[in-house]
Parts: C-alpha cells; sequence; structure tokens
C-alpha cells in the first residue's frame, strides 16, 4: 500500500475547509513533494467547487484553476501531488462519478462531513488501468527538511479563478 504524509496542522485545514463549504464539497490540490519512498503534503491549494448544478454531491474545477495550482506549487519548490475534496453527508469513499473524473498517479483526499462536522479522512490513488481506486495509506510522519517546508499559512494558496 502507498503512503502519504500529511502534517495534523493539513489535515485540520483540509477538515476545516469541509466544515466551511458544508452542505456542499469542497475542492483543492494537494501540493508536496513526490520521494521514491514517501510521497508528502506541504501545502494546500484551495479551489472554488464551480458545480452549479449538484455542489452537495459533485465538484468540478475549471482548467485555469489547474494552472493556478500548478503555479503555486511551483512558486514553492513543489508540485501538485493531488486533490482533495469533501463528502457531505457521505463516507470518505470515493464515488463512480470520483473514479470516472480521476487520474492516476495522484493522490486523492476525501474527508467525509457529516451534519457540518468533519469525520474520518482518507486517502486513494486511482490504478493504472482506472478501474479502481487503491487505498493510501495516511501518515502524520513528516520528513525534516524544513528548508523546503511550505505551508498553507505561509502561501497565499487560495485560487478564486474566474467567476464563483
Amino acid at each position: 500500500m502507498e503512503t502519504i504524509a500529511v502534517s495534523e496542522n493539513i489535515a485540520t485545514e483540509i477538515r476545516a475547509h469541509g466544515a466551511e463549504t458544508y452542505p456542499h464539497e469542497c475542492c483543492g490540490a494537494l501540493l508536496g513533494v513526490d520521494a521514491e519512498n514517501l510521497r508528502e503534503v506541504r501545502a494546500l491549494h484551495k479551489l472554488i467547487n464551480r458545480r452549479d448544478d449538484s455542489p452537495r454531491n459533485r465538484f468540478s474545477v475549471t482548467s485555469e484553476d489547474v494552472r493556478d495550482a500548478d503555479r503555486a506549487a511551483q512558486k514553492s519548490g513543489l508540485e501538485v501531488i493531488g486533490w482533495y475534496h469533501s463528502h457531505p453527508d457521505h463516507p470518505s469513499l470515493p464515488s463512480e462519478y470520483d473514479r470516472e473524473h480521476a487520474w492516476p498517479w495522484y493522490s486523492y483526499i476525501i474527508v467525509s462531513v457529516m451534519e457540518g462536522k468533519p469525520g474520518k479522512m482518507a486517502s486513494w490513488r486511482l490504478a493504472d488501468d482506472r478501474l479502481r481506486f487503491e487505498p493510501e495509506k495516511i501518515s502524520s510522519e513528516i520528513s525534516a527538511e524544513p528548508e523546503s517546508r511550505a505551508t498553507s499559512s505561509n502561501l497565499n494558496t487560495t485560487s478564486s479563478g474566474g467567476k464563483k
């Protein structure tokens, strides 16, 4: 099983974002590093859910949002290593819609938000054949490379992109 390192601060930020946007899904990019033995989230890039027709159970981002996330990552010497979103009043399991819109290689963190309260968080990677998600272990153990450490709190990484 693959592992992704997520600090308690970053996990708290993901959960808070899910609670803030409840009853709609939140979404954002995971910025970090993908080393040989470990993938580590070092910052978030919050995005706006652009889904107008069903934001409670779907999210959508624009190509400009993806470019903004990539620029924010590059500016900090990081890369986009995945995406996160919430599941309001549903478990942190990927849906068929999630599978159909995901890309292999990336990590997908999903936080369950029940009645406005964030709960279980899980991470997944889409298999190369795109037929299923594989679970990814979330670890709070973080590498000791402070010179390249970036956090959401010291990056202005909220994207408002185009329209709301």
